[in-house]
């Protein structure tokens, strides 16, 4: 005890050197596992699996664009009423009529209510024989022709290999006093057909209209192209006829096009 008592500056000296000494050799220990949890740290946040990011709907927002693309038009002369009131008119035979179109008078206001197909219709009719052979006899029936006249039936004698001024014949099959068939060829068309007496040959070759005009309640039946139709003191004139249109055309060379609509 007495030497401690003596010596107490060594022993404490010496008890602070052992400290030091425990101190410098566990400082390397200590960093390292520092740097070890801190690597652990860093791992787990760079190296942690990363799930898929969900597309976002954007329905909504395409909706609103869309919207703001669609341009908006406000129709201030047909059917708005607040500063376009409806004008009336009165029909020549004296009827009020209220306009909302435009379409209830004038040419406008025809309705197409049938079209009908006129057709090139040709038959073998009969044979003529005599000593300088045999003739046959081919009517021809041109129904969309301009004169009433000429839409009459009407025969031609032929011969093989004669021709007119409708057709040529090119050829008889079948026994000559009772062929099966007659091949022709057409002028008009260069078309070959072939006839025989229960199988006549027949073309769409224009239409004529039934046309309506409800105003004053009138009708017109088998019109034609080149017809002239009376509406509102003015003449329209049928310029063309298809299968499902009529088209008419003014004084002023303005056209009108009015598709088929029957039982209007």
């Amino acid at each position: 005890m007495d030497l401690i008592k003596k010596n107490w500056e060594k022993v404490l000296l010496g008890v602070v050197l052992v400290g030091l000494l425990i101190a410098v050799v566990g400082l390397p220990i200590k960093i390292a596992g520092e740097k070890a949890e801190l690597e652990g740290i860093r791992l787990g946040i760079t190296e942690r699996p990363v799930s898929e990011i969900e597309e976002p709907d954007v329905s909504s927002a395409k909706a609103v664009v869309e919207r703001t693309q669609t341009r908006v038009t406000l129709d201030l002369t047909t059917s708005n009423r607040v500063f376009n009131p409806v004008p009336w008119k009165r029909s020549p035979s004296g009827q009020l009529l209220r306009v909302n179109t435009g379409n209830e008078l004038g040419v406008g206001a025809i309705v197409v209510d049938s079209i009908s197909p006129l057709y090139l219709i040709v038959t073998f009719d009969s044979v003529l024989t005599s000593d300088s052979g045999s003739r046959y006899a081919i009517g021809l029936e041109k129904q969309a022709e301009a004169s009433k006249r000429a839409r009459v039936k009407r025969q031609s004698y032929a011969a093989v290999g004669e021709k007119n001024d409708d057709f040529l014949l090119r050829e008889v099959k079948g026994p000559v006093e009772m062929p099966t068939s007659i091949e022709l060829e057409l002028r008009d068309s260069q078309e070959q057909i072939s006839i025989s007496k229960d199988k006549p040959f027949t073309r769409v070759d224009g239409y004529m209209a039934d046309l309506l005009y409800p105003p004053d309640n009138r009708r017109w039946e088998g019109k034609r192209v080149g017809d002239l139709i009376p509406i509102e003191r003015e003449y329209y004139n049928i310029v063309a006829i298809s299968k499902n249109e009529v088209v008419l055309s003014a004084p002023s060379g303005k056209k009108t096009s009015l598709k088929l609509n029957p039982g209007s």
